[in-house]
């Protein structure tokens, strides 16, 4: 008896976990210049493509990954703890009710993901409703809290914009939901379009963007702007390319940073494109081994300054472990530096919307969770 509960027991386990895996050849996705003699055309003439890879083009060099700093494989075994919040991340139900006709708002959903109303449109940036960031679900970062609402909840959108093809960013199964559940296009930087018709997206939603190439979608304009960052969802890098948005409406506009590093070209997309209603900024996951692909707090404020924002919305922190850092260090850190170059911002918590319009009250709901 004993034994034959053994084999049920790892006949179910082998069985989940097969279960789990099966989707892990789609997530890895699919090389763009392979997936179609019209999409290649359009990578190999792109000023941010040289030698078989998409590149930043832009003056200062950019490393994926510098020396690691000493002491690497210490820190991660220790201070656990400080890397994860000290208890429930307190959410809030997000808004049900029209967007507003003329205005603006915006909720955080966690990490990078966030709806953006803006002059009666919704656009959703780099939905991510998976546990983990990960091709499995059985291994990788695992969420610290919920998505506040399901994604069958989600109100009708008129676009999903994408930064970047990584896991955090670019979800398959979140894709799926959304090709279910909705009717809205994809936009995307260049070569993701691969992955997105690999996962089952019909031609038609997707659209495809080179840095400063635009389309209007729902009365609304996208430009694809610049990111100082990379690409892949396997050991290949830069197959795709990665990215920023402008949404432009007939008075309002907003930024959507992506991932990147600081770089000076944010002065170049303020004065093109800004000044911006609404900036949402990466604050955390940054590091010294990797200064030149994300920014740290302080640096996400001189890109807001440089873009003519008014109100700054920080997003990729809170909701997975993704760097050394305490988990609450990069809010603390981009509330001081606000505080003393006098830089609005709102830190909402998880499905609690912001109107960029009202005066914001900064609450430090994190403190107690540090």
């Amino acid at each position: 008896m004993r034994t034959a509960r053994r084999i049920l027991v790892g006949g179910a386990a082998l069985a989940a976990a097969g279960w789990a895996l099966r989707d892990v050849p789609a997530e890895l996705g699919v090389r763009p210049l392979t997936s179609g003699p019209d999409r290649a055309a359009r990578i190999r003439r792109s000023p941010q493509f040289r030698d078989g890879a998409f590149f930043n083009s832009m003056p200062e060099p950019t490393h994926v990954m510098t020396t690691p700093p000493a002491g690497l494989l210490g820190e991660l075994a220790r201070n656990k703890e400080q890397r994860r919040p000290a208890g429930p991340i307190p959410l809030r139900i997000p808004p049900s009710d029209a967007p507003p006709a003329d205005g603006l708002r915006a909720t955080w959903y966690g990490h990078a993901s966030t709806l953006v109303e803006i002059e009666g449109r919704r656009v959703l940036f780099d939905p991510v409703w998976s546990k983990r960031p990960s091709p499995s679900q059985l291994a990788g970062p695992k969420r610290h809290h919920p998505m506040p609402l399901e994604i069958g909840q989600l109100p009708p959108l008129d676009a999903v914009a994408i930064s970047h093809d990584h896991y955090d960013h670019l979800d398959l199964a979140t894709v799926r939901s959304l090709l279910r559940t909705q009717k809205a296009p994809f936009l995307v930087p260049l070569g993701i379009g691969a992955h997105l018709e690999r996962w089952g997206v019909p031609a038609y939603r997707i659209i495809e963007l080179d840095w400063e190439e635009e389309a209007q979608v729902a009365g609304l304009r996208f430009v694809a702007t610049a990111a100082r960052h990379f690409s892949g969802r396997t050991f290949s890098r830069n197959d795709t390319l990665w990215g920023s948005w402008v949404v432009a409406g007939a008075a309002k506009r907003v930024f959507y940073a992506g991932d990147s590093g600081y770089f000076e070209g944010y002065r170049g997309i303020g004065s093109a494109h800004g000044p911006f209603d609404l900036t949402l900024m990466p604050i955390g996951a940054y590091s010294p081994a990797w200064p030149d692909i994300h920014m740290n707090p302080e640096e996400a404020v001189n890109a807001h300054l440089d873009l003519g924002g008014r109100l700054l919305l920080p997003v990729h922190w809170a909701t997975f472990t993704l760097a050394l850092h305490p988990w609450a260090e990069p809010v603390e850190r981009l509330w001081r530096e606000a505080k003393a170059r006098d830089v609005e911002i709102a830190v909402p918590r998880p499905g609690e919307a912001v109107d960029p319009s009202a005066s914001q009250v900064v609450e430090g709901w994190w403190e107690t969770l540090a």
